[in-house]
């Protein structure tokens, strides 16, 4: 999968989505240390333990680089930037359930929104895996080259010891 550029000076208006998801009961906004262990076992158990990995990192940044989308006290997605490359977002993910309500749109747009405001012009989408909802979501275009980029000799996963 590619890398992706978004420029964060043209960002496009979310209209009313944020607004139209709260009054429905769900919540976008940055994760809180103490609900780290939560967040990554969530991430753990929903993607897997590399994003739980970049999660980790982001919850751990001050200010915290990890969003969270919740349901009354139901965490139901997640996105983060500046955990495995400063200017980078992701990883993000929403629980299968909750797919199609606009819920990752509203994720991505707070985020890069956040980025933004810490003085970023671009944001690199690592490893983008539905490149035509970045495209047509921010106007991101692929970096030529760039699979798999940063992500070249990652170490494999190997499961743990046994006792």
């Amino acid at each position: 999968m590619p890398d992706q550029l978004v420029k964060l000076y043209e960002l496009p208006d979310q209209g009313t989505l944020t607004s139209d998801l709260r009054a429905g009961g769900i919540e976008i906004r940055r994760a809180l240390a103490p609900e780290k262990h939560q967040v990554l076992t969530w991430v753990r158990e929903h993607f897997n333990q590399r994003w739980a990995d970049e999660c980790d990192v982001a919850i751990a940044r001050l200010p915290v680089t990890c969003h969270i989308a919740v349901d009354g006290d139901k965490l139901i997605g997640f996105s983060c930037y500046d955990a495995t490359n400063k200017g980078f977002f992701g990883p993000t993910g929403v629980d299968e359930t909750y797919r199609g309500k606009g819920i990752g749109k509203a994720l991505l747009f707070a985020t890069l929104e956040a980025m933004r405001a810490e003085g970023y012009a671009y944001a690199v989408i690592g490893a983008a895996g539905p490149v035509d909802f970045y495209a047509r979501t921010v106007g991101a275009t692929e970096i030529p080259g760039s699979s798999p980029g940063i992500y070249r000799g990652l170490l494999p996963i190997t499961p743990p010891p046994t006792a």
